[in-house]
């Protein structure tokens, strides 16, 4: 049996972790050095910059270079965002590069690795493979970082020299993987293939366009914000919490995916309202958490909010399969991806408010209004759950 699936696997894991590595460490940057919660905040966002491009171009470019020699140098770049970030704990520029760098990573990782390790694989188990891939790497790189900042020597470079390495291993061992498709010979202009007629779609504009951003912004409020607002509510151990916040999350919505594949239906969007209906109640329970700031409640609000965004990510995914064309699937996917990523901004928008109106908003007050937004929002695709239906699909009783 060809197990070539575990390197590129692999590789995905790696970029994942450090895409998300950084993230339980916001608390030391926010604590030891000398950036303002709103410039910590924009950090967090700074990958994004990475991630779209290459999630948008990396698809279609790779369908015209192949797979390998996009997805081979990932690792690498991943590589590169961590030494850049380890090298400049002091300075915010190094830092933003780094994170960029990152992105990249896994910008590429997601589009090319994805497609690359689904045409390594067996029918039907690509997708699966690839979610488990980024997901533990997402999960597992912020534990492990959060615990070696906490505990270990050296906390600004130790977590990661940690990814370095591991991406070292990682490149040795994907670029032994050969290729899975032929470069194309006469493929036309690029400008062409980055078109996604299917973006147009009323489904996808209706349904899941009001959902996506909510995935990474539910994620980013439990895994990001939670945290610097407990920093000095969690003990001694400020970092590694923060940690267990985004594995509480991440761990959350990697497990509600498999109930959510069972509660979507192709004649309404029941899965995404119910995404959209646990985020209501994540975002109010994050603001009882922000106003009390205690433990138990801030591990609840992490749970829910982590609940939402993967029954939100699995949702969009799954209305996104439906909507596309054969062409179009990749596209499609890509620019879904895209525009949850933009829920990334949240904790830097809130940082802003909470900073230029300290006496009129507060952190409570933000969480509730995102509760009333996201209550709009299921509202809004409630009405139209079963409008718009993709051809060949008739709405039934839900």
């Amino acid at each position: 049996m060809n197990k070539n699936w575990l390197l590129v696997a692999a590789g995905m894991f790696a970029v994942a972790w450090g895409g998300n590595e950084f993230t339980p460490l916001l608390v030391m940057y926010r604590s030891e050095g000398s950036f303002t919660p709103v410039v910590v905040d924009t950090f967090l966002f700074a990958y994004v910059i990475g991630i779209v491009p290459a999630l948008l171009i990396g698809g279609p470019l790779s369908d015209r270079l192949g797979r390998r020699v996009l997805m081979v140098p990932a690792p690498l770049i991943a590589a590169a965002g961590s030494i850049v970030i380890a090298l400049g704990a002091d300075s915010a520029v190094l830092l933003f590069v780094g994170r960029i760098l990152s992105g990249v990573a896994l910008g590429i990782g997601m589009a090319v690795g994805g497609s690359w390790l689904k045409e390594l694989s067996e029918p039907g188990a690509g997708a699966r493979r690839a979610a488990m891939s980024l997901t533990g790497g997402f999960a597992i790189g912020a534990g492990v970082a959060g615990v070696l900042a906490q505990w270990a020597p050296w906390p600004t470079h130790l977590a990661y020299v940690v990814h370095v390495v591991m991406c070292l291993v990682v490149f040795s061992g994907i670029r032994r993987v050969s290729e899975t498709i032929a470069r194309q010979s006469n493929p036309g202009r690029l400008r062409d293939d980055l078109k996604i007629l299917s973006a147009g779609h009323r489904r996808f504009l209706t349904v899941v366009l009001p959902v996506a951003p909510w995935v990474f912004g539910a994620a980013s409020v439990a895994y990001a914000v939670l945290p610097a607002l407990m920093t000095d509510h969690s003990g001694s151990a400020p970092i590694a919490f923060s940690a267990l916040l985004g594995v509480v999350a991440l761990g959350c919505g990697f497990t509600i995916q498999a109930v959510g594949r069972r509660i979507d239906t192709p004649s309404g969007a029941r899965a995404v309202l119910v995404a959209l209906g646990i985020i209501v109640v994540g975002m109010a329970l994050a603001a009882v958490a922000a106003d009390r700031l205690t433990v138990p409640l801030a591990l609840l609000a992490a749970a829910v909010l982590g609940g939402g965004y993967g029954m939100a990510l699995v949702s969009g995914l799954q209305e996104v399969q439906r909507i596309a064309g054969p062409k179009d699937l990749a596209g499609l996917t890509a620019v879904f991806y895209s525009i949850t990523y933009l829920g990334f901004a949240v904790p830097a928008i809130l940082a802003v408010l909470v900073q230029e109106f300290p006496g009129l908003v507060s952190y409570p007050v933000l969480f509730g209004i995102g509760s009333a937004v996201a209550l709009v929002s299921l509202g809004w695709v409630a009405v139209r759950s079963r409008a718009h239906l993709p051809e060949g699909r008739v709405a039934a009783r839900v």
